[in-house]
């Protein structure tokens, strides 16, 4: 199978050309027009298809639900806002719920699904901090334990490829150093850390920080904190929520002109309140949220944001049109850099021969016109 368009995204410029697929992989690109194809999209614009490393649900699913059912329908579906691979990622819980969520995802990975390809699990918590849990449920917030996590990998059949915890919490930097020497990125978020701690953290293993802004220590020109230690340690990557909302627009565009184009990586936090029809009841973590007219999540009753409904496509446009973020950060932010954050380079986040056929194709609006998950059009 062949498509094409007169702007593929190809060594970092729009280019005209002819992708030629074959069992489920990019096998040649050609010229534009070398010869007939199934598809071409014109102007409309060929992408690396999206990767989202932290998204807790959409359609009415959440990962820490533990069904296999409602999980297929989640990768099935989510091609629509141009995803094709995910990291499904837990919310702080009790044991037994944590369990079961990341038994029920490496089930379905065991057994087979359509749609995005999910690349292993975003375990956010349970070893975070108390002052910056924002929506994370208190009462199951535990203390950093090896042997604790331990347990959870093998009960995810060693699926959790990516952890978010609070580095000062984590005793001589143990759990950190663990993760890092058996092939699980460690985030450092939802953390009290200073500025001097972030740095040491990242010396025993830590590459990456969760949704930078939010749930961390703010920025002071004395006291740095991880806002600082975000955009101060360049090849330290860095999530961002990019709905306008979870960060002011102008400090999204300072921390990709900190970050440069290989580091910034768009997640959307999504809840299961995505795709969902307005009103209705949510829980996040055991606790009622709300859906305001904005978009946000809320703890029912407060200010306290919950997470997002961002589309993936949506918050690429933010970046570009509303956050003023260079055209090829932003790009790089939702495709390579994630790839490189979580190990999968070698077979996503760019257009090339041999690599995965993941496209995402995009309208001038950034509108979705069609997804392709390993050579297959789903949207």
């Amino acid at each position: 199978m062949r498509i094409q368009s007169k702007k593929v995204w190809i060594g970092g410029q729009f280019l005209p050309a002819q992708i030629e697929i074959a069992d489920g992989k990019i096998s040649r690109i050609y010229e534009y027009g070398a010869g007939s194809c199934e598809a071409d999209y014109g102007e409309d614009r060929i992408l690396p298809g999206f990767i989202d490393i932290h998204t807790h649900g959409s359609y009415g699913y959440d990962t820490n639900d533990g069904e296999p059912e409602g999980l297929r329908d989640w990768m099935a579906r989510i091609p629509e806002e141009g995803v094709t691979s995910i990291l499904p990622t837990t919310v702080t819980q009790m044991p037994e719920v944590l369990t079961k969520a990341v038994s029920s995802v490496a089930q379905v990975i065991r057994e087979g699904y359509r749609g995005a390809e999910i690349l292993g699990i975003h375990f956010e918590g349970p070893f975070l901090d108390m002052n910056y849990k924002g929506a994370q449920p208190p009462e199951a917030i535990a203390a950093a334990s090896v042997a604790q996590f331990q347990k959870y990998q093998e009960a995810a059949e060693g699926w959790i490829r990516y952890i978010t915890l609070s580095p000062e919490h984590d005793e001589d930097f143990a759990l950190t150093r663990y993760c890092a020497s058996h092939g699980v990125t460690v985030s450092m978020g939802h953390s009290s850390a200073t500025y001097e701690q972030a740095r040491m953290a990242v010396a025993n293993g830590v590459t990456s920080m969760t949704h930078v802004y939010n749930g961390m220590t703010p920025y002071h020109h004395r006291r740095p904190g991880l806002v600082g230690a975000a955009l101060r340690m360049r090849d330290l990557y860095g999530e961002v929520i990019g709905d306008g909302h979870h960060s002011d627009l102008a400090a999204l565009n300072v921390f990709f002109q900190a970050k440069g184009r290989n580091h910034g990586i768009l997640v959307t936090d999504s809840l299961r309140a995505k795709h969902c029809p307005p009103g209705g009841n949510y829980q996040l973590g055991g606790h009622d949220i709300e859906i305001g007219t904005d978009g946000l999540a809320r703890l029912k009753g407060t200010d306290t944001i919950a997470g997002s409904t961002l589309r993936m496509n949506e918050g690429l446009r933010i970046l570009i049109e509303e956050a003023g973020v260079p055209l090829d950060a932003a790009i790089y932010a939702c495709t390579w850099n994630p790839a490189c954050c979580i190990g999968v380079a070698d077979r996503k986040g760019k257009i090339c021969a041999g690599y995965d056929a993941d496209l995402t194709v995009l309208a001038a609006d950034y509108s979705v016109t069609g997804t392709y998950c390993r050579g297959v059009l789903f949207s």
